[in-house]
């Protein structure tokens, strides 16, 4: 039962960035969640049937007791239809957490779920370029891609955390179809953010691939320079495949930054200001905040911050900003590439929590879940991990002749 929990938790991983590209309605729901739930189903009797549970540690603690004041906060909801169905989502979403602690054993184990991702990241990727090159595309001049049913934002931010676990396992892979694979996204990758024509994705994005030259230069200096001298090139492929209505949105960051009202984001942030004071202690219930905010329907917080206040209160805040400081203090307490490249996917993550709400994203509890693994398994097995994540010896070094004696 154990190995096929894992293998569910694998393809977890995997479905993750483009979950809602293949959504079969009600009641099942997207890819993600249909795989998630056969894991839940089938992790149980797994435990149950092994007789122990792994001990939780703090941040399994700390996730589990946020959960639960999202609970408590149907006590006091404006609109209990939406906290109920928020508190579903959210136990589907927060459990990942625990499902890694207790299934993944090994590094391999580690390694095993960021190439789950990545590989994931290469399919969100592939369907946003499909997108791009589609007929229907094409004749209505659009200038903003994202694979189908997917938010062109919620595709950039995706595939900006998958930059820094791809230049990780380019980093380390002694194999060179997985090395390809982990290497052949950067550049595909980057092309799928420039389509969704996100900015803040793809601010997140320098940020991102900043922190992979980072970790490429620790193994593969040679590599980064022709990277370097090939970009001239890459870059004017890129501005003569990609509209330049997409360019141009992209070229207002400045003027948004210093003028513009980040696309309407501010005067939501108003309302969501006015709508927490209201409620600052324990919050307006959890997934209320357009209730409690007034916007349109389809709007959401654009601030993860904002919309864990207004939900749930300080006391929510407080328990979010504890799991984000102890994620970020044992991200630095692993060692090497690894520290490098969970540093900069946790920096990636708060980029782009600034304009969106990603505490409900399963991308972000996974990435949560990956870290308390790493700085479990730095102390449990710290040769090993180092070995996992280490540059690869060439296969047919040379080794030194033995010197002779005296």
């Amino acid at each position: 039962m154990r190995s096929l929990a894992w293998t569910l938790l694998l393809a977890f991983a995997f479905a993750m960035p483009w979950e809602y590209s293949l959504d079969l309605g009600p009641p099942l729901g997207n890819v993600a969640r249909i795989v998630g739930l056969a894991l839940i189903l089938v992790a149980v009797p797994a435990v149950l049937q092994a007789g122990r549970l792994r001990t939780p540690g703090p941040l399994q603690w700390l996730v589990l007791v946020l959960y639960l004041w999202f609970c408590c906060t149907c006590f006091w909801t404006i609109d209990p239809a939406e906290t109920f169905y928020r508190i579903r989502a959210y136990f589907q979403e927060m459990v990942v957490v625990w499902l890694v602690w207790e299934f993944a054993e090994t590094p391999r184990d580690l390694r095993s779920l960021l190439r789950a991702y990545v590989a994931g990241s290469w399919v969100l990727a592939a369907l946003t370029l499909a997108n791009f090159s589609s007929p229907q595309a094409i004749a209505a001049g659009q200038y903003r891609f994202a694979a189908y049913g997917q938010d062109p934002n919620d595709v950039a931010r995706f595939l900006d955390l998958g930059f820094p676990l791809a230049a990780l396992l380019a980093n380390s892979e002694s194999r060179w179809p997985q090395r390809l694979l982990a290497a052949g996204y950067l550049p595909l990758g980057l092309v799928a953010v420039l389509l969704t024509a996100s900015r803040g994705g793809f601010l997140a994005a320098l940020v991102a691939l900043t922190g992979c030259a980072a970790i490429l230069v620790r193994g593969h200096a040679k590599a980064v320079l022709a990277i370097l001298f090939a970009s001239p090139a890459l870059a004017a492929s890129l501005w003569r495949a990609i509209p330049i209505a997409t360019f141009a949105r992209l070229a207002t960051i400045p003027e948004q930054l210093r003028t513009g009202d980040l696309n309407q984001r501010i005067n939501i942030w108003s309302a969501g200001w006015r709508a927490f004071l209201h409620a600052p202690l324990i919050g307006s219930g959890a997934g209320t905040f357009v209730r409690a905010a007034g916007t349109a329907p389809i709007d959401t917080a654009h601030n993860t911050a904002l919309s864990i206040l207004v939900g749930g209160g300080l006391c929510a805040l407080f328990l979010a900003a504890s799991i984000v400081t102890l994620a970020a203090y044992l991200a630095f307490n692993t060692g090497g590439a690894l520290r490098l490249a969970l540093a900069v996917s946790l920096l990636v993550w708060f980029v782009t929590s600034l304009v969106a709400t990603v505490e409900e994203s399963r991308t972000t509890w996974l990435l949560i879940a990956v870290i308390a693994l790493a700085a479990r398994l730095t102390e449990d097995q710290p040769t090993a991990l180092a070995a996992c994540f280490s540059k690869p010896y060439p296969r047919f070094a040379i080794s030194p002749a033995p010197q002779p004696a005296g």
